[in-house]
């Protein structure tokens, strides 16, 4: 989903075209203010499959097979990373 995918999912839930694009201007606004100051913030996720691999069990060094799996990838929102630099 990109910015204009959630103001209009936004509008759907709740309120006008016009005030959900204010509320996520406003949002932006404030995640810019806090990465400013130091703090974490992670807006963006994707879902990445990672394929099967051997590993090793911690206890005994043994190699296990471990399954192929979906997990969640998060990134960094191109908007709020320009306004870092």
């Amino acid at each position: 989903m990109n910015k204009r995918d959630v103001i209009n999912e936004v509008a759907k839930a709740t309120c006008s075209k016009s005030e959900a694009e204010q509320s996520v201007k406003s949002l932006l606004k404030m995640i810019k203010k806090a990465l400013k100051k130091g703090d974490k913030i992670i807006l963006t996720v994707s879902v990445v499959k990672r394929s099967a691999r051997t590993g090793r069990n911690p206890q005994n060094s043994k190699p296990i097979k471990i399954k192929a799996k979906n997990f969640p990838k998060s990134t960094e929102v191109k908007e709020l990373k320009d306004s870092m630099k």
